[in-house]
């Protein structure tokens, strides 16, 4: 059990946290939002002991232990499987091998990649290993901070099934809402510094909310205007002996009765991107494409698809089988080994992915960033879309090298938002936003007239948007003429059979 009593915390003179207090409660699952920069990995790192809260206390029973989920990594092992071993308990052999065995193949590990050095993995594998070392060591409390975010959507749907099944406590940053609502048995939300926690999913609490900043308001609002006849009656009688005592009474009322301060506005991301116009009825044709990195290890075979003004199409699958290098083909930043991507002479792209951040202009500011996608866009647009992005005032003028990489993935698509385009190309682009800005992306998504190709995997995302798949599974990829449900139902992941 872990309490949190009126834990306080600023930085620079900057309130984040102010008397934050909640329990968590045995075989409590707990699901902690808000707003990115509002607290939510702060109070994981006063609860690692990584950093001092202003003021408050924490305190857990006895012998209760909290394991988080580290973002470093350091591994002193010659293999994979070796170093997720030492992470358990009581490792005694076979038995407990066979456990590390178990949780390292959900999360997608080959029987290959169990001998290989640690050092040798991806960035992704390598959080991967660090998250199997977390669940093998079996603390009482989990700190899960977006455990989802390295993982593909055949290792988010394992995870998901395991944590359902863990009987001790846990709580859980993600922006995938839908994994946080399948795992989770209550709700605690950051909103102007202060905690609420109820029992029920993410939309219970936000609608929850919503009603009670509308009483707030309307309370306000009735005090005020109160408040305001109240003065008219003090202004108006203030000089009458006879109504001296009356008018005293009333001053003293509004002093005792204080004033209802203006619930403060919450910033909130509003993409909507900028279209070109297209007429014909294809915006990109592909003819027999085929591609791999060697002739013996093809990612790509014979994939043929005409990308129409109205697509939403869906690349899913596990990582590493070649997602984001079908982007990247259709983008032009490839070439085929053989076929052909032939683009409408009106066609105008607009790409992100995690790789494209590196493209920009690190010495420009993010207003500068923004205008140079395009001539026609002026100092007062950019501050407009650096703005929605969630640069405003001095922040505008920020060093794109001075940012973290949640920000630089802003400015990128704030640069999309900026260029007039017709297809979109989409490779997870709900990394580093919270669950307000991913909603306000699904329906620029929707809404947008010309065609979207999304690489995620968030399920929930795929479901909502996707009309057409591009499926990578059991080693081969192809086209599927239907939604995610539709995919699910007639054929399913190899691994699921």
């Amino acid at each position: 059990m872990l309490q949190v009593s009126n834990l306080s915390k600023s930085y620079n003179g900057k309130l984040l946290l102010d008397k934050v207090t909640f329990v968590v409660n045995p075989g409590e699952k707990l699901g902690l939002i808000g707003r990115n920069g509002h607290g939510k990995s702060t109070i994981f790192k006063i609860l690692m002991g990584e950093e001092d809260a202003d003021d408050g206390v924490w305190s857990t029973s006895k012998n209760y232990s909290i394991g988080v989920l580290s973002q470093y990594f350091e591994f002193s092992e010659s293999t994979v499987l070796q170093e997720a071993c030492l992470a358990l308990p009581d490792y005694g052999g076979w038995k407990e091998e066979y456990k590390a065995e178990a949780i390292l193949a959900g999360l997608g590990f080959t029987d290959k990649n169990l001998k290989q050095p640690p050092s040798e993995m991806s960035g992704g594998f390598q959080m991967r290993l660090n998250l199997t070392k977390l669940l093998l060591s079996e603390p009482n409390l989990l700190l899960l901070d977006e455990p989802t975010n390295y993982l593909d959507i055949v290792s988010i749907r394992w995870l998901r099934g395991f944590l359902k099944t863990w009987e001790d406590e846990f709580i859980l940053i993600t922006h995938d809402r839908n994994f946080m609502d399948a795992v989770c048995t209550h709700t605690m939300g950051i909103l102007r510094y202060k905690l609420r926690k109820i029992k029920g999913p993410t939309e219970k609490w936000y609608a929850q909310t919503a009603q009670e900043d509308e009483i707030y308001e309307k309370t306000r609002q009735t005090e005020q205007a109160r408040r305001a006849d109240t003065e008219r009656f003090i202004e108006r009688f203030k000089s009458q002996a006879a109504k001296a005592s009356l008018v005293q009474s009333r001053v003293k009322l509004l002093e005792k009765q204080g004033q209802m301060e203006k619930l403060q506005d919450i910033s909130e991301l509003e993409f909507k991107f900028s279209e070109s116009p297209f007429a014909a009825k294809c915006i990109q044709k592909i003819s027999a494409l085929n591609f791999g990195y060697s002739s013996d290890k093809m990612l790509i075979t014979d994939i043929d698809l005409d990308i129409r003004p109205g697509d939403r199409i869906g690349v899913i699958g596990p990582n590493g089988k070649g997602k984001s290098t079908l982007l990247s083909l259709l983008a032009g930043e490839l070439s085929p080994l053989s076929g052909t991507i032939s683009n409408h002479e009106k066609a105008t792209i607009g790409s992100f992915g995690q790789t494209n951040i590196n493209r920009l202009n690190f010495a420009n500011n993010v207003c500068e960033e923004i205008m140079s996608v395009h001539p026609s866009i002026s100092m007062g647009y950019a501050r407009d879309l650096a703005g929605l992005m969630m640069f405003s005032g001095d922040d505008a003028l920020k060093k794109i090298k001075v940012l973290s990489g949640g920000e630089k993935s802003r400015v990128l698509l704030g640069t999309i938002l900026a260029t007039p385009v017709n297809l979109l190309l989409l490779d997870e682009p709900t990394h580093h936003l919270d669950m307000q800005s991913i909603e306000s992306l699904k329906e620029a998504m929707q809404t947008f007239s010309g065609a979207v190709v999304l690489v995620s995997h968030d399920e929930m995302i795929v479901r909502e948007i996707a009309t057409r798949l591009i499926v990578f599974d059991d080693n081969k990829a192809f086209l599927f003429e239907g939604n995610y449900d539709s995919f699910l139902e007639r054929i399913g992941w190899s691994f699921e059979h």
